[in-house]
């Protein structure tokens, strides 16, 4: 379980998150919604490593020991590698990070390209992608690192509801593998229609 404990963070003179706690299981699917500006972006960021934070704690109990590796991150903007095919997106980082060999990223890239009904994109580019594709390709990529928790920030932001109804289904197939899923969103509806629990910030 991941748990969060009265956390604060602040930007200057400005009170981001004041005092926040959720506690977040493997398998689930936790949505946290709230206006912009209350703090939702900057608590996946924190959760991440990438944003520090003033006070407060946030760990895992169970058999998640160690925090490095344990959350990865889908951006917005999704950050895929323009200059590299669907497959070398995803094995890139298991090549450099997780010191996998070629042939065994591969493998691995390829099952989660079918699992996320991508099988027969391997050699396409970004350019040659379909939003929801790109959107599945980055979502493959943060798989393949093998995260307990995996954030999603804003994943259904300029969707149409069927492409938003595709992002719902594969988080439910990425929570049933075992992992925890944490979305920020803006989209009540999708929250409560996808979300095992909701937490809404506010100011």
């Amino acid at each position: 379980m991941l748990k969060v404990e009265n956390l604060n963070k602040s930007f200057g003179d400005k009170k981001v998150l004041i005092n926040l706690n959720l506690e977040i299981e493997k398998k689930s699917i936790v949505m946290i919604t709230g206006q912009s500006g209350v703090g939702k972006t900057t608590l996946i960021r924190c959760l991440c490593g990438l944003e520090t934070y003033d006070s407060g704690r946030i760990s895992f109990t169970g058999d998640d020991e160690k925090s490095e590796g344990l959350i990865g991150l889908v951006f917005q903007n999704l950050n895929l590698f323009p200059h590299l095919s669907v497959i070398k997106n995803i094995t890139y980082p298991l090549i450099k990070a997780k010191k996998l060999d070629k042939i065994s990223a591969k493998e691995k890239g390829k099952e989660l390209l079918e699992l996320l009904d991508l099988k027969g994109l391997e050699d396409y580019f970004e350019y040659q992608l379909s939003g929801g594709q790109r959107q599945r390709v980055a979502i493959a990529r943060a798989l393949a690192m093998e995260p307990k928790y995996l954030c999603f920030d804003e994943p259904t932001s300029a969707l149409d509801y069927k492409l938003r109804d595709s992002v719902g289904e594969i988080l439910k197939t990425v929570a049933s593998k075992g992992t925890g899923v944490i979305v920020i969103t803006h989209d009540r509806s999708f929250a409560n229609k996808y979300g095992d629990k909701i937490f809404e910030l506010d100011k």
